[in-house]
């Protein structure tokens, strides 16, 4: 979900978007939610001419026995060039466990990217993972293009936390992706500092994540 920001619609296009993923392992700041298992993912979206837009996104999870197996996030945003070079997206998602509700929060993520190459992540909840505590999660990312249509992106994200409900932690991820006809492949390296494996275990070690990705 805190992917590139979208951008608005042109007006010869369908405002109507979708894409479906399928991965080794979903690392979401540095830590598997699926128990270092493979899943698919799902996202479908509406952009309006304007820059509005809302969807859905959806993965399988993992987090042990008698705890969640589906996690849905809704979503609704506003996407903007601010001038040529500067693009601001603000984006309000609620993360939904459908069998397991005392889990579910919102946050709010902003991302600024320059000259569609540098980008900022801001987010913020007042009640991350339903804690009744305040979390930020504060990143910076970068992406290269490279021979043979290849691109390499890289990313450094630093979570921390109010009332010690964990350790604050970085995380950091490096990854190359191509398109191929109808699918996009990427291999992804993940990992955190000793902080992120204090919190999250095993589920934080140093990983290679693989996804392929269709949509339109």
């Amino acid at each position: 979900l805190l992917a590139a920001p979208l951008t608005a619609a042109a007006a010869d296009e369908s405002p109507y978007s979708w894409e479906v993923t399928g991965v080794t392992d979903y690392v979401f700041r540095g830590a598997s939610q699926t128990d270092e298992k493979p899943t698919v993912q799902a996202d479908f979206n509406y952009t309006s001419s304007v820059g509005l837009y809302a969807g859905i996104w959806a993965s399988g999870v993992d987090f042990g026995d008698e705890k969640p197996d589906v996690e849905l996030n809704p979503y609704i945003g506003w996407n903007t060039d601010v001038s040529e070079a500067v693009n601001f997206d603000a984006m309000l998602v609620r993360y939904v466990y459908p069998d397991a509700a005392a889990n579910n929060y919102n946050e709010l993520v902003t991302t600024t990217t320059l000259v569609e190459t540098y980008a900022l992540t801001v987010a913020y909840s007042n009640n991350v993972w339903n804690s009744d505590t305040d979390g930020w999660y504060l990143a910076v990312g970068r992406e290269w293009e490279l021979p043979q249509e290849f691109t390499l992106a890289g990313s450094l994200g630093y979570s921390t936390f109010d009332d010690e409900v964990a350790e604050n932690y970085l995380d950091w991820s490096v990854g190359v992706s191509r398109t191929f006809g109808p699918a996009t492949v990427g291999l992804t390296y993940h990992g955190t500092n000793s902080r992120g494996e204090y919190n999250f275990g095993e589920t934080a070690d140093d990983r290679v994540v693989l996804s392929v990705t269709f949509g339109n």
